[in-house]
């Protein structure tokens, strides 16, 4: 299991899930829509920016793609492939500079802390809305300005965070699927440690998975960083449940939690020292496709995580968004290169490729083949439906994307679960840091 490394080698398999391997594609049903005018300059060259890969098919179908729009415009285009973590610095180094990347493929956040420095997507966003059925929940939210009908950024695809699990431990466990109350699912969790099998979630600062376990805890119990006027509200009831609950559960987990980042779970899921974590889909097809690992695949279920209030996916994504700097030498440029990324001929392959692993934000893209060619896929399908948000319940903001690049929700969690705060005293710390960018 070394050879999986944080840099993607997430591989899916020799064909397994590239894009040609499904032949005769089903039409994506589209809409009638007529595309911006959007001449692209003379001597237009442009730099992309984005996260690195995790399964490797996202940057080779991505640089296919890219290689067509060359092909077929003319402009050169470098694209740049930024660790996770190292991503945010380059893009503030960019915004701040007024120099660098023309296009960024970010993080659901970061438009909204750049927003006065980015060109409007508004015209874009709506001719692929109406072409492809419209934009799910959650990329309409981190789209646009809050509260506007103004688009600043153009979201991409996003990866959910359901529950991953060994049928047979669980089995073993006593139970045929994951429950779907907080204590039923504590349960399982204990059982499956007393067999042997602990549980394994992100407690380290990690983009995906750090964000994913603790911004579930806190929703799925009715918290929230905020209230709907942008008022700090973390320090509530509902909260200081949570952080109890995640004491409990935390002595379920492997040792080392604290520390791991967006791989560590992978690692431990393949090497079979944990039984149960949150992923994307990406360890999955990475099991399924390395003959060392596929007997472990078969045995891999995948269920939504407890629901919080009213029975709500209360799932984090994590939002792929791209957005235009306006220092861009080019920007009909890059619009184009982005709307031509988004259309069904590039998209579809990609999010084929991935495996669904960027689940898509257009609707449309919900009868791609993807989602038919394996049954274990279905509850990505819906990623992007969630109602829930970094910033929950409060406007996307600089304050909000701040919040979540400096591990507040995150680090509040590892503090109470390990005990090295109480929950009582691990909220006010993440009051007094929240009321930072809050203000």
């Amino acid at each position: 299991m070394n050879r999986i490394t944080r840099r993607g080698t997430m591989a899916l398999g020799a064909g397994a899930m590239a894009a040609a391997s499904f032949g005769a594609r089903a039409a994506i049903p589209m809409g009638n829509a007529t595309a911006p005018r959007q001449p692209i300059e003379n001597g237009a060259t442009l730099r992309v920016l984005r996260p690195t890969k995790f399964v490797d098919a996202d940057e080779t179908v991505f640089r296919e793609n890219t290689a067509k729009f060359t092909a077929q415009t003319g402009v050169q285009v470098r694209v740049d492939f930024a660790g996770w973590e190292d991503l945010r610095p380059q893009t503030a180094v960019a915004a701040n500079t007024g120099a660098g990347p023309d296009v960024v493929v970010g993080w659901a956040d970061d438009p909204h802390i750049y927003a006065d420095k980015l060109l409007d997507m508004t015209e874009l966003a709506t001719y692929l809305g109406q072409k492809y059925g419209g934009w799910l929940a959650l990329p309409q939210r981190f789209g646009k300005k809050w509260g506007t009908e103004q688009w600043i950024s153009l979201p991409m695809g996003g990866t959910g965070a359901p529950c991953v699990y060994r049928i047979s431990w669980a089995k073993e466990a006593g139970y045929d699927s994951v429950p779907t109350d907080h204590d039923g699912f504590l349960k399982l969790c204990q059982g499956m440690k007393r067999n042997g099998h602990p549980a394994g979630f992100a407690l380290g600062n990690a983009v995906g998975d750090g964000n994913a376990f603790c911004n579930w805890l806190l929703w799925s119990h009715g918290g929230m960083v905020v209230d709907e006027a942008g008022k700090v509200a973390i320090n509530s009831p509902q909260t200081i449940q949570s952080l109890r609950y995640a004491r409990e559960l935390y002595q379920t987990f492997i040792p080392g939690t604290l520390s791991w980042g967006d791989i560590n779970n992978n690692r431990a899921y393949a090497a079979g020292e944990i039984g149960l974590t949150q992923n994307g889909v990406s360890m999955y097809f990475s099991l399924k496709n390395d003959p060392r690992t596929v007997a472990i695949a078969e045995d891999t279920g995948m269920m939504r995580m407890p629901t919080g209030p009213a029975g709500k996916m209360a799932e984090n994504v994590l939002l792929l968004n791209a957005m235009v700097f306006k220092h861009s030498r080019f920007p009909n440029a890059s619009k184009e290169y982005l709307r031509f990324m988004m259309e069904a001929e590039q998209y579809d392959p990609w999010l084929t490729g991935c495996g669904g692993y960027w689940s898509h934000p257009l609707a449309a893209y919900g009868e791609s083949d993807v989602w038919k060619s394996d049954p274990k896929l279905a509850v990505y399908r819906d990623t992007n439906t969630v109602e829930f948000w970094s910033g929950y319940k409060g406007p996307i903001s600089a304050a909000s994307g701040s919040v979540a690049a400096d591990y507040v929700v995150v680090q509040m969690y590892a503090a109470a679960a390990s005990g090295q705060s109480t929950p009582e005293d691990a909220v006010r710390e993440a009051e007094r840091r929240a009321r930072r960018y809050y203000r």
